[in-house]
């Protein structure tokens, strides 16, 4: 029977603690917890912050989505002191409104139209922003000086960067109109890509050897040459279009045709096929008027 009733004193709840005890505070302060740190994001800007780095995955569609959001938040720390969505804030000076504005531009793939489109109008009013000495709206000379900035984190050779910068450019006492702006982004991010793939086609060519055969490299860039020259494209992607039209039947047989020449060819090097291939593209770019 001692035993019995032991056991049920066990098995019997603990009484609740008096009101003035203390010991309920705890259980307030968790039931509460919640609502203090939701009021604590929000006043921190913290909610927000996310909200607009989940509508920038989104919109950009990457394929690793956490890199590009560990990229999001380190140029969002490195950029300014201001919020993501304060786009038009103004900036000490010229230094960080184009790194803010080249950050914006690198967010999204210029293959995501809406995405590179809406980028591309934050950097424009970055760039844009007023100030007490100086006017709203993007001169030539930040317009240029981004466009240099774009070409030089890129693979493309010195020469066709000059050579493009040269037909998109504006002079530094102009106001630059956004679609102008925009075309010139575009045309720089579009050359990077263009040089990428060539350095590609030429790791196909060479073997891994570090130069190629110079009749295969130039049928190659003939080829290359009669791929973009079927049309007149108006938008700088286009020719990207184009040029991947270039399959492996095409490449084979220049190729073929090319190893059929008894000439005695030299060898090409990668430079020397970057700057070739590159300066199709540069060609066929619409100059700024």
């Amino acid at each position: 029977m001692a035993a019995y009733e032991k056991r049920r004193a066990a098995a019997a709840p603990a009484p609740a603690p008096a009101a003035g005890s203390g010991l309920a505070e705890p259980a307030r302060a968790a039931a509460g917890g919640l609502g203090s740190e939701a009021e604590f994001l929000l006043r921190a800007g913290v909610t927000a912050m996310v909200r607009e780095a989940l509508l920038k995955v989104l919109e950009a569609r990457p394929e690793e989505p956490v890199s590009f959001l560990a990229d999001y938040f380190e140029r969002l720390v490195l950029g300014s002191p201001g919020a993501a969505g304060e786009a038009a804030a103004e900036l000490p000076g010229p230094p960080q409104r184009l790194a803010r504005a080249l950050w914006y531009v690198r967010l999204a793939h210029h293959s995501h139209r809406t995405a590179f489109d809406s980028n591309a109008g934050a950097a424009y009013e970055v760039l844009g922003a007023g100030g007490r000495r100086r006017k709203a709206g993007v001169d030539g000379r930040l317009y240029s000086e981004l466009l240099r900035r774009i070409c030089q984190h890129g693979g493309a050779p010195t020469e066709a960067a000059a050579a493009l910068l040269g037909r998109v450019r504006c002079r530094d006492h102009e106001a630059v109109p956004f679609d102008v702006f925009r075309y010139g982004v575009l045309t720089c991010f579009v050359l990077l890509e263009f040089a990428a793939k060539a350095d590609a086609l030429f790791g196909v060519l060479d073997g891994g050897s570090g130069a190629a055969d110079g009749r295969v490299c130039q049928a190659v860039l003939r080829a290359l040459e009669d791929a973009l020259g079927t049309g007149n494209f108006s938008l700088p992607s286009r020719y990207l279009e184009a040029g991947s039209k270039l399959g492996p039947d095409g490449l084979a047989l220049a190729m073929d045709r090319a190893l059929q020449e008894r000439k005695l060819g030299t060898s090409m090097s990668r430079d020397e096929f970057l700057k070739k291939a590159t300066a199709l593209f540069v060609a066929k770019v619409k100059p700024v008027e």
